[in-house]
């Protein structure tokens, strides 16, 4: 929703943001490409041996890599609803993926969360368009019904988005809405990258924000048939990663992100277009290995929530740097009107409370972050418990609400999360606990209550290996996990 006053691109600007008197430069485009369920090492330039991703690997080459850069939420509709607003699922009651699951016998009752991002929220294409920029969003949107669709959150167009939070198929017909036509057989990650191509030719000679969420590497897992024999080829089950279909869907994504930048240069226009890489929350264990990190998606471990970034900034970023201060999916909205001039405007005419830091002073190098720690709250049911996480330094703390009991790691010395150190370091245990505590209030999280419905045998979970007719057994009596295949959130990972 855009606010009621005229907002302008600031004419000044410090640094290599500002435009010479006596020139007019181009303002800055944006280009966002959101990865679904992509893993922290699903790249080779973060550590794959299996999956080919040459053009992602050229994109962090020309640009900044990320090492501890992290989801809001370890589910995306939260995380996606994140980059939008620049606030924290905990604050604006958007908390699961949508409409996210029913457990009506577990041992705590979820609160009645917001299945929607709110059209009062601004969005960065709201903030964005009194600048002038053309807006688009192709692809995956899944943040409410159709009165919550891209079109009415600042985005000139919105191609594939809907509420749906995975295709009923990869190859069309793809049975999406929002896709007006397509030719049979044609596969859905090439069709997002031309109409990507598309758009940013037809703007051209105008600023743009192109928003490029993906639905891939999401389920259900579908490829190219040469691309899955190519990776049958060179699998090797000892392998952690092997999955010859999710390796023919990365390479896919690849060669999209390669279109994108390809067609970049080739209008001219990648010397003040600022590329952002992202994926929304960690890898799906059953299908891909998020190793040497613990667990994966819909887990508060750092395989459910730690993603691959990079960002490519030509001019202002120096080619082939790391970065390993903490960021989060939070960053993005600040990050961008900063850059774009239009942060400062914003705030003196518009007073709006941000989560996110501008990571501008990273990108230039010129200086570090004012913040002392960052946050997660996910009070539902997935591949965890209900809990909430804290990262302050090289300390990270997990608050499980059933019990509230804690676990604490030191991830400078312990990556993978294999000891817990809130026995042997109380005080530190205590000290996370009550700064994690006093921030959901700060933010008006909401918290799950005790369930007068309780009942441990309804709600018990199936065998992770059941079988579809187990799981409708087990779904009869109440277990709604055994129907997780068709949420539109992949499967359970046994252990979590």
């Amino acid at each position: 929703m855009v606010s009621g006053f005229t907002r302008s691109l600031l004419a000044a600007a410090t640094g290599a943001d500002a435009a010479p008197p006596a020139t007019a430069q181009p303002k800055y485009n944006f280009v966002f490409i959101l990865i679904d369920d992509m893993g922290w090492t699903d790249v080779a330039c973060f550590g794959s041996k299996f999956y080919e991703t040459p053009n992602i690997d050229r994109l962090a080459a020309q640009g900044m890599r990320f090492t501890n850069a992290y989801a809001a939420c370890p589910v995306c509709s939260p995380t996606r609803a994140s980059i939008m607003t620049g606030r924290y699922p905990a604050r604006l009651h958007v908390t699961d993926w949508i409409p996210g699951h029913e457990r009506p016998f577990a041992k705590l009752r979820i609160p009645d969360w917001t299945k929607h991002l709110p059209l009062a929220e601004e969005t960065i294409a709201e903030a964005l368009k009194p600048a002038g920029y053309a807006t688009a969003s192709i692809g995956k949107w899944h943040l409410g019904k159709p009165e919550y669709w891209p079109e009415h959150q600042g985005f000139d167009v919105n191609f594939a988005g809907t509420d749906q939070g995975q295709p009923p198929s990869y190859f069309a017909p793809y049975k999406i809405q929002t896709i007006p036509s397509a030719p049979n057989g044609e596969y859905l990650t090439d069709r997002l990258a031309d109409e990507a191509v598309k758009f940013i030719d037809a703007h051209k000679d105008r600023p743009f924000f192109l928003y490029l969420p993906h639905y891939a590497v999401h389920m259900p897992l579908m490829a190219k048939k040469d691309m899955i024999a190519k990776y049958q080829a060179k699998a090797k089950p000892e392998n952690p990663q092997h999955n010859a279909t999710y390796a023919a869907m990365i390479e896919s994504v690849d060669q999209c992100v390669g279109r994108v930048c390809e067609t970049l240069d080739k209008l001219g226009l990648a010397d003040h277009t600022i590329v952002f890489f992202m994926s929304d929350n960690g890898g799906v264990l059953n299908v891909t290995s998020n190793a040497p990190l613990r667990a994966g998606k819909g887990t508060m471990y750092e395989g459910g929530i730690r993603e691959p970034m990079i960002v490519r900034w030509p001019g202002v970023v120096r080619p082939g740097t790391t970065c390993d201060t903490v960021v989060t999916s939070v960053d993005f909205f600040p990050t961008i009107l900063d850059i774009a001039a239009e942060r400062a405007a914003m705030e003196a005419d518009h007073p709006r409370l941000l989560d996110g830091v501008s990571l501008k002073p990273l990108l230039r190098q010129s200086g570090t972050l004012d913040r002392e720690a960052v946050y997660w709250h996910y009070p539902h049911y997935h591949n965890t418990t209900p809990a909430g996480a804290i990262r302050a330094g090289d300390f990270k703390l997990i608050e499980y609400f059933e019990d509230n009991h804690v676990e604490l790691y030191n991830l400078k010395d312990d990556l993978s999360e294999t000891k817990d150190l809130a026995a042997a370091m109380p005080e530190k245990a205590e000290e996370l606990r009550k700064k994690l505590a006093a921030w959901r209030q700060k933010v008006g999280a909401q918290m799950p209550t005790p369930n007068p419905d309780y009942d441990p045998e309804k709600d018990r979970r199936p065998p992770a290996k059941a079988g579809k007719a187990a799981k409708a057994k087990a779904a009869a009596k109440g277990d709604t996990r055994a129907a997780l295949e068709q949420t539109g959130e992949g499967p359970t990972e046994p252990g979590t």
